[in-house]
């Protein structure tokens, strides 16, 4: 059901997507710094991963999901999506009249203050650490900053199977963050939004001298910023509605939605993202 503007913009919805189900870790940072907001969200699951397919690609798909979220009058949108956020954010900036957002902004500018020595570990996919997003990003606000990326491709089968808290995990994190333990960095950034959910694992990993920076959350905030500026905040006082779509695989998506967001996803629905 389409959310209907009864009381102006304010209650119009905020529309997330990303290629996945990764995203949810947003749309849940949403929810939580943001509760009484609405939100639409779509998963981009018929085409996954993006991170193998081209900049072009990428783009198309990026303004395909935005014209979606656009017909559903989005009020902001967040690219919940490493990849896209690279690849996509500033082309679809300049073409829809709509605030967008992407993670990899607010998660180096965090991690750019949060680091007191200036070196600064990501972990991300093989894709972001090779498209180098970050560390520009860092660089551009901390010229001196030394980045150390690392790509950590097993992450994400191991949150999307429900292995977060099992042994194998940890010996996972040991292989891919060792490393990490003798460079002296003091912040890490969780380059993908998988990551945020094994957080509590790498934070017990590198121990409490390295700050842990979750784009997620970073990108809620920078949210959050946007409609008190424009105040465009919803002060309906109505509980806050949300609605999921995807391309492919709507039952995978809720069983995996259902374990990680704070209430029961009842209704997924697929649509046909050509379309638009």
């Amino acid at each position: 059901m389409q959310i209907v503007d009864q009381s102006g913009k304010n209650t119009l919805p905020i529309g997330v997507f990303d290629s996945g189900i990764g995203g949810l870790t947003v749309a849940r940072e949403l929810m939580r710094q943001l509760p009484d907001e609405n939100i639409i969200y779509f998963g981009d699951t018929a085409r996954l991963p993006y991170g193998s397919k081209s900049r072009d690609n990428i783009i198309r798909f990026s303004r395909q999901i935005i014209r979606f979220l656009v017909s559903k009058q989005a009020k902001a949108i967040v690219i919940a999506c490493n990849t896209a956020s690279a690849l996509a954010l500033d082309v679809v900036k300049q073409e829809f009249d709509v605030p967008i957002v992407g993670v990899i902004v607010p998660g180096a500018r965090a991690a750019v203050r949060e680091s007191v020595n200036h070196r600064i570990g990501v972990v991300g996919t093989e894709s972001t650490i090779r498209s180098q997003a970050y560390t520009k990003a860092i660089r551009s606000m901390e010229s001196d900053a030394v980045v150390i990326g690392k790509a950590c491709p097993l992450f994400v089968p191991l949150v999307e199977e429900g292995f977060a808290k099992h042994n194998v995990t940890g010996e996972i994190i040991d292989y891919y963050l060792r490393d990490f333990v003798e460079s002296q960095i003091d912040t890490m950034i969780l380059g993908c939004t998988h990551y945020p959910l094994l957080r509590s694992r790498i934070r017990e990993y590198l121990g409490d001298r390295v700050q842990i920076v979750n784009p997620a959350y970073e990108a809620a905030m920078d949210v959050k910023a946007i409609l008190e500026k424009e105040q465009s905040v919803n002060d309906s006082g109505n509980l806050a509605r949300y609605e999921f779509y995807v391309s492919d695989a709507a039952e995978k998506f809720k069983q995996f939605a259902n374990s990680i967001l704070p209430y029961d996803v009842e209704t997924i629905r697929k649509i046909n993202i050509d379309e638009y």
